[in-house]
């Protein structure tokens, strides 16, 4: 069952063309924009999401992350 997002088609993809603008302004390789895109998703997690449920969101995030890039 897909799931639904409290976010709309387009705030979604605007923020993606941003982000994706940003990395080609700077030229960033592969390398470079995973260093990155790795260093907001930590930041995200240190100042957005309480100690307590640190951990099992990066944990739920990892999962979800793999089974994007896996097709499933």
């Amino acid at each position: 069952m897909p799931q639904q997002s409290k976010y709309s088609d387009n705030q979604f993809e605007a923020v993606m063309h941003d982000i994706i603008m940003a990395l080609e302004k700077n030229q960033a390789d592969r390398d470079l924009s995973l260093m990155a895109l790795g260093n907001v998703i930590t930041n995200i997690f240190k100042h957005q999401v309480g100690d307590a449920q640190r951990e099992k969101m990066a944990e739920q995030f990892t999962q979800v992350l793999l089974k994007s890039i896996n097709g499933k």
